[in-house]
């Protein structure tokens, strides 16, 4: 089975084409998939349940009719059975504790018992079938698991797990030797200090780090067993290439491109097996002095650079970042920055790769990026307007000389490399929830003005927020003796030089928590609605409002049709729009006023994961004439099939927003290859529209070029090799369609609405 057709200006070799094809056959055979355990978990990212996205094995593979399949976007390789050895676990048999050294403990026996493994053809080597989270109890105590369901109950929740940016450049200095003779430098100094939390922390973080050592020698030993078995010159030397740099990476730092990347993937495999979603920073910057020495030194050609780069994509298409500006603000573009994008233009397929766009950068590459993306049509890369992301970690109070380091990350969110830990896209405020409570307490108290009903709704924001507040803050006090994230915190800037784990309190230089916030969009039409229908033209009452979103409008078909037709954000219009503008400001400011007991505030995102698809039967028929059934809206895109003037209507009203004072907002774009006949420049066509988006003010675009026609046919058809490999950017992440669940198909279908560019 091979890729979808794609004209590439990279043709893959024979041994590239079949990790190509061993990538897509691993999908086809289900093996890469991730699932949600149900649906609360998608709205809130909390359910009381389970932890987090899962696997299908494992200790947190709930009830399979609640199980939601979110895609293939994922680095593990599913085996079909659970972890073997959990029984013989060190935390099993009573000896579990919440202790950072119980938990490094549990790590080191599991990645000792995790297969290593070399496959043909493979220069880049390691992948993992289990994640610890499937084998050791991961569950907060008591006391969080009540403010957990306090806070759902009035429309927030989120987990803490991951999604940070590690600074990777500090592994590649150091190598697994340098950061175990730090580790040990400060366990001395902490042990005649007499700070016994340090010195307990470091030593487990030592027996971790030993643990990826030999890790990672077992790759070498099986690659060498490999090559004493195999007939074939060629892969003989894959062999004992992959054996030389296992062992030279086992014990010293990376010294060529080669031994570079695979630092990299190790690192992230390792990481991976303690959780999901962090991102890896600006891969350009990490390489380009092994790529320049290699060329220099002409040990390697552009060739080569290319394919062991694309390697690594084929693994899994990690989070990382292109382009950007150096600390002196200067384009940060360079030569390697073509050489990963490149890359991906041999390879193709999945990939979470961020273009990170500002007014000075090299226009010849921008123009690539916008070719490849058009040419692929799966969403890569995902184009980000630097300048904002960098004013907005400026905003919120980060120092400049930090700042300048921010990183495209995942999905919609962005990140300080290494300074920066704030529970990236995992909290969640449904603002639907405190809409309604406002409803209910506006018909109680009889009131007859608009700005009585927006107080009203701003307290019931406030409250939800508090719920919020409570419940991080029960987490964060365990949170580093439940989960440490040992590996995560080798790259970090401070942790190991204070004997803290990154999630600890005061560990990083910077722990404000984002919070997503669901359904502004639906919120600001409701609630537009609601000022003209009910309080300016006094049409309605509340009550008559009520009444009709509790039976879902089943009798108020008229009436559905009046709140329906007000218009709506995304059309460019002067009311509806500033409505928008008013909704997210105040949650802003109500989030912003809040803070965590780290010391820093709370940011919002105007995004949600996949909560939207799921979250409209569970809220109910709402104000803006939306039914039970249909989904929300997507982060802060406008309804589907409300914004009926086209994109550049779309486009203002969506930049009205001032996305510096946000923490993301992607603008998502679904076209058919149809807006593009008649000799249309599509990468011209999309560069100038990029860059009038970006002028705008406007954060991310997500872009994607399906045909529809196919789309609906493998909808119904998903196990038809021919749909196999058609690739979408969901919502910030990527995943082949077919292996979504149908109710994720269907919605993404809808959205494709757009006429042209």
């Amino acid at each position: 089975m091979k890729e979808k057709e794609v004209a590439k200006k990279f043709v893959p070799d024979y041994r590239m084409q079949a990790l190509i094809d061993r990538r897509l056959q691993l999908v086809i055979d289900k093996k890469r998939d991730i699932y949600c355990d149900n649906a609360e978990f998608l709205v809130y990212h909390w359910s009381g349940e389970a932890a987090s996205f899962s696997p299908a094995t494992g200790e947190h593979a709930c009830d399979s009719d609640k199980r939601i399949e979110i895609g293939d976007h994922n680095a593990r390789v599913d085996v079909g059975i659970s972890f073997p050895k959990t029984d013989e676990m060190p935390s099993k048999n009573g000896n579990f504790e919440y202790t950072p050294l119980n938990w490094a403990k549990d790590y080191a026996f599991f990645i000792d018992n995790s297969p290593a493994e070399v496959h043909e053809n493979e220069l880049i080597v390691g992948e993992f079938h289990w994640q610890l989270d499937e084998a050791r109890y991961f569950q907060y105590p008591e006391e969080q698991r009540e403010a957990g369901f306090e806070a759902r109950e009035l429309g927030a929740g989120g987990i803490s797990f991951t999604h940070t940016c590690p600074d990777l450049s500090i592994g590649l200095e150091l190598g697994w030797n340098g950061l175990l003779d730090k580790v040990r430098a400060n366990i001395e100094k902490f042990e005649k200090e007499g700070k016994t939390e340090q010195v307990e922390y470091l030593k487990g973080s030592e027996i971790v780090a030993l643990s990826i050592q030999r890790f990672i020698c077992r790759h070498a030993d099986v690659a060498r067993e490999k090559a004493s078995c195999c007939s074939d010159a060629s892969q003989i030397d894959l062999y004992l290439s992959i054996a030389e740099v296992c062992e030279n990476l086992s014990v010293r730092a990376p010294q060529t491109l080669h031994e570079a990347v695979q630092w990299i993937w190790f690192f992230q495999v390792a990481e991976r097996i303690h959780g999901h979603g962090n991102g890896y920073g600006r891969t350009d910057q990490l390489l380009l002095s092994f790529y320049e020495k290699d060329m220099a030194e002409g040990k390697i050609t552009r060739q080569f650079a290319r394919e062991i780069i694309g390697e690594m994509y084929i693994k899994y298409g990690s989070y990382t970042a292109l382009g950007g500006r150096l600390q002196d603000l200067s384009d940060a573009t360079n030569e390697m920055s073509w050489v990963c994008l490149e890359a991906y233009d041999l390879v193709g397929g999945i990939n979470h790769m961020g273009v990170m766009w500002h007014e000075d950068m090299n226009e010849a590459f921008f123009e690539y990026a916008c070719d490849v993306l058009t040419r692929h049509g799966c969403g890569v890369p995902i184009l980000v307007n630097y300048d904002v992301i960098k004013a907005s970690e400026v905003r919120s109070g980060y120092k400049p000389e930090d700042a300048w380091n921010v990183a495209y990350s995942g999905c919609q969110w962005y990140c300080g490399v290494g300074t920066e830990y704030n529970d990236q896209d995992v909290n969640s405020l449904v603002l639907i929830k405190p809409m309604q409570r406002a409803i209910d307490g506006a018909i109680e108290k009889d009131l007859n003005s608009f700005d009585e009903f927006w107080e009203l709704y701003c307290h019931e924001v406030d409250c939800t927020a508090d719920a919020l507040v409570k419940f991080k803050n029960a987490t964060y006090d365990w949170q580093a003796k439940v989960w440490p994230e040992m590996v995560t915190s080798f790259c970090m800037h401070d942790c190991i030089e204070k004997g803290k784990d990154v999630t600890d309190k005061g560990a990083v230089r910077y722990n404000y928590t984002s919070v997503n916030v669901l359904g502004v969009p639906n919120v600001s039409d409701s609630i537009y609605a609601i000022k003209e229908l009910v309080f300016s033209k006094r049409q309605y009452a509340l009550t008559e409002l009520k009444k009709a979103l509790e039976t879902d409008w089943s009798e108020n078909e008229m009436m559905r049709q009046h709140f329906l037709n007000v218009p709506k954000f995304g059309n460019d219009h002067k009311e509806a729009d500033e409505m928008a503008v008013k909704v997210s400001e105040q949650v802003r400011e109500v989030l912003e006023s809040k803070q965590n007991n780290k010391g820093f505030c709370f940011r919002p995102s105007l995004f949600q994961y996949m909560g939207h698809t799921y979250a409209g039967p569970m809220m109910g028929a709402t104000p803006d004439g939306r039914l039970a059934k249909e989904p929300l809206a997507h982060g802060m895109n406008p309804m589907h099939g409300r914004n009926k003037n086209g994109i550049g209507a779309t486009v203002n009203s969506f930049t009205k927003l001032d996305f510096a004072k946000f923490q993301g907002g992607s603008f998502q774009i679904e076209l058919t290859p149809d807006f593009f006949k008649g000799g249309v420049n599509k990468e011209k066509l999309m560069e100038a529209f990029a860059i009038g988006f970006f002028k705008k003010g406007g954060v991310q675009i997500n872009f994607n070029l399906v045909d529809l026609k196919i789309l609906e046919e493998a909808y119904h058809d998903n196990d038809n090799p021919v749909y196999h490999d058609i690739n979408v950017k969901v919502t910030g992440y990527s995943s082949h369609f077919v292996t979504m669940d149908k109710r994720f198909q269907k919605e993404f279908i809808e959205r494709v609405n757009y006429q042209n560019l």
